[in-house]
């Protein structure tokens, strides 16, 4: 193996490790990220180190600050409160105009997607700490598909962006523990058939209530 495939591979070994540690919310948010520190933890090199770092930061779960270093994403209160905000507004509409103009084939990819997702383990079977990547992403195929027969592409991909920048927080909402009792797959079921049912009402009303749920458990008064 080449010097710079063994720099590679020690790199890809820490982003594992390390965004696995974040999503666990082993590392908290706005915690600092030494590289040093990380060196120890994860006994590889300052460069692998650092290269794990950028590739965080450009998945959005490190920010770098002048005269600080590397931090984990912070979770910021108003952020999260005006992102769900945004998304109640916007992602209730698309759904209700997904329902109105989705025809049998798109019923059948909704219920598609949330079969798989119902299927796929919840949590990481080797890091019982945290969410599976395979449900994460079989979570937001449920929802994009709920969206998909929007015919206003504009707002469908403004509430696909703004469902996309909460990934993290609903992360962190399972990862902190607040609330281990949710039934999330209930919620997602009674949503499932609101839509199918074509109740545009009541499928807002879950959806939007879905949202502020995971804001609740991330906002302790």
């Amino acid at each position: 193996m080449t010097e710079t495939r063994v720099k590679a591979t020690r790199a890809d070994f820490v982003h594992e490790k390390l965004r696995a540690d974040i999503l666990a919310g082993r590392v908290e948010p706005g915690e600092r990220l030494k590289s040093a520190e990380l060196c120890r933890r994860y006994e590889t090199s300052v460069g692998a180190a650092r290269e794990a770092l950028n590739r965080l930061q450009a998945e959005g779960l490190v920010q770098s600050r002048p005269h600080v270093g590397y931090i984990v994403t912070p979770l910021s209160e108003r952020d999260l409160s005006e992102l769900t905000q945004a998304r109640v507004e916007i992602e209730s509409l698309v759904l209700g105009l997904s329902i109105q103009n989705g025809d049998v084939a798109w019923e059948g990819q909704v219920i598609a997607a949330f079969h798989v997702m119902e299927r796929t383990p919840f949590m990481d079977a080797d890091d019982p700490g945290r969410i599976s990547d395979q449900w994460a992403a079989a979570h937001a195929d449920f929802h994009f598909a709920l969206l998909a027969a929007c015919p206003n592409a504009r707002l469908a991909k403004l509430a696909r962006s703004l469902r996309e920048e909460s990934s993290l927080y609903q992360l962190w909402s399972v990862s902190f523990k607040r609330e281990p009792a949710r039934d999330g797959l209930g919620e997602h079921r009674a949503i499932l058939k609101a839509a199918v049912d074509r109740n545009v009402p009541l499928a807002g009303e879950l959806l939007r209530d879905h949202i502020q749920h995971t804001t609740r458990l991330l906002i302790i008064e």
